[in-house]
């Protein structure tokens, strides 16, 4: 089963040396174990394009944008088991921040892949 992890926080504060240093770590052995499929930290939200439909109207906006209460700093994408296995991974990998950042307050949403028309196309 496929699972995305969405990784949202209050504010944009970027991780220290010591807790890139521990995700790299949890993300090298998560690697090698064939779990971890896909990962990447985001790029502040002003630097980011909003294309949207809205009222029947296609409109592009380029960041800056007004502020918003939570900010997606990154996303990973594993191949477990079951849910619990995914949930236990984002525990975790939220104790990292924790240990790392104790002043730092966020949440890692895990939800599962409901398909892929990539996987579809391709015949995988």
């Amino acid at each position: 089963m496929r699972f995305m992890f969405i990784v949202r926080s209050a504010s944009e504060m970027g991780p220290t040396p010591a807790l890139l240093e521990a995700m790299h770590a949890l993300a090298k052995r998560e690697i090698a174990a064939g779990r971890m499929i896909a990962d990447g930290g985001l790029m502040p939200r002003d630097t980011g394009v909003d294309v949207a439909v809205r009222k029947r109207r296609l409109t592009v906006t380029d960041g800056p944008f007004a502020e918003t209460k939570e900010v997606i700093g990154g996303f990973a994408l594993f191949e477990l088991p079951d849910r619990a296995a995914a949930v236990e991974s984002a525990r975790e990998f939220m104790a990292l921040h924790q240990a790392h950042l104790p002043d730092w307050e966020g949440v890692c949403e895990v939800r599962q892949v409901a398909g892929s028309q990539v996987e579809t196309i391709r015949g995988g």
